[in-house]
């Protein structure tokens, strides 16, 4: 960020909520919040001020990764075809809940968990980006608030 100096040069971050460590910028002032979006808007600002540049975006993914995964669940079967049943499953478990968003961080219940439950085979790193392109931006931002928002800042910086 010291480098970049031109104004169409921003900087963001993408951090899973879900296990951060305790020693974090501000861990201890944000964590007892008991809304989870609270929480993590409290996380970014103190990122912010930790790290205060006027073209960095912070934001952390409530909880992890795998939540924007349940934004469109019947999107799994690209990534593991013939397991329609276990669509199913995952949608289901989306429904149970407002957003993906507030899928259960516990550990055991974390949205990683889940998916891990049904699909043992899951690798984020390969099924997780397959998953995201099909399901889409637009569909993503539609179900996922705290991601919305941190899109609508990016584009409202790219302006």
């Amino acid at each position: 960020m010291k480098q970049e100096h031109k104004p169409e040069d921003w900087f963001t971050s993408m951090i899973d909520f879900y296990a951060l460590p305790n020693d974090f910028p501000g861990y201890g002032d944000c964590i007892n919040r008991t809304d989870a979006v609270k929480r993590v808007e409290c996380l970014e600002e103190r990122i912010l001020r930790d790290l205060p540049h006027p073209r960095f975006i912070p934001y952390i993914q409530l909880h992890e990764f795998e939540a924007l995964l349940f934004a469109e669940p019947r999107k799994f079967e690209v990534a593991f075809p013939g397991e329609s049943k276990v669509a199913s499953q995952l949608e289901h478990i989306r429904n149970a809940f407002p957003t993906p968003e507030d899928i259960d961080d516990r550990p055991e219940l974390a949205p990683s968990k889940r998916i891990l439950s049904l699909l043992p085979g899951y690798r984020k790193t390969a099924a997780g980006p397959l998953i995201i392109q099909h399901a889409g931006l637009a569909r993503l931002r539609e179900e996922c608030p705290h991601f919305n928002q941190w899109i609508d800042r990016i584009e409202k910086a790219a302006r």
